[in-house]
């Protein structure tokens, strides 16, 4: 399976800057100290286990944004969980988040498909043993003014990958997040870390697979590892939901 990508043309960009203008819903964020949620996207039978542990082994939870649809197939990151993979993070605490059923593009699929995958994710993700989901990340982190619609108020939260902090004000279905991939992933939340703590901020990091010698989307083990044992020290750290509910949504 070859990797798919988001539309990179100045049309696809322009469309990505201007929804920040539309079907917003700013967040009343007041910190007295910073936060931090680790989330994994598609989720990898890799961010599903060695993911999950890491976190675990910290005394913390992450948020997982599963495709119903990919489970158990191979991608460009290698497999992806199962079904009893989402079953365990339930039960071990995480978040199970929504991310489409079929790993939809929302930059580019009109709104009924939009609901329609979203709808049959949501049931994938009841029959193992989810809560309703309130948290959504756009696959691709591809947004359009069809998907803030449609999904804006469905979810508590609607999370994209391009870089920033979450703070007063910030457009609850279009919050930014900091991706700990590639050869400066982990060099790269370290920064927005720092700049987190500076600012009383709320840092959304995401990556997709957890393996030793990662694809250019995911991070190994022991970068996770470090990044977990800084944020206990300095972040509240929550998942999404969680933070969602302490901006008061």
């Amino acid at each position: 399976m070859e990797a798919y990508t988001a539309d990179r043309s100045i049309r696809g960009k322009l469309r990505r800057r201007y929804t920040r203008l539309a079907f917003r819903k700013p967040l009343s964020l007041s910190l007295d100290r910073p936060m931090l949620t680790f989330s994994f996207d598609d989720v990898p039978a890799t961010a599903a286990l060695a993911g999950a542990r890491v976190l675990e082994e910290a005394g913390l939870r992450g948020t997982f944004y599963i495709c119903a649809g990919l489970e158990d197939g191979e991608g460009p990151m290698g497999r992806y969980g199962s079904s009893e993979d989402a079953r365990r993070l339930v039960a071990a605490g995480h978040e199970v988040a929504c991310h489409t059923f079929s790993h939809l593009d929302c930059g580019q699929a009109d709104l009924s498909a939009i609901a329609a995958d979203v709808d049959r994710n949501g049931v994938a993700l009841a029959e193992r043993g989810a809560a309703d989901p309130v948290s959504f990340a756009y696959p691709y982190g591809d947004v359009s003014f069809a998907a803030k619609r449609a999904l804006g108020g469905r979810f508590k939260t609607l999370r994209t990958v391009q870089a920033g902090l979450v703070t007063d004000g910030s457009d609850a279905n279009q919050l930014p997040a900091v991706g700990i991939e590639g050869d400066e992933g982990e060099a790269r939340a370290l920064h927005w870390m720092e700049q987190a703590v500076r600012r009383k901020a709320w840092l959304i990091l995401y990556t997709h697979d957890v393996a030793e010698t990662p694809s250019a989307w995911g991070c190994n083990p022991g970068a996770l590892e470090r990044l977990a044992r800084q944020a206990r020290e300095a972040f509240e750290v929550v998942t999404m939901a969680q933070g969602a509910a302490k901006a008061g949504l």
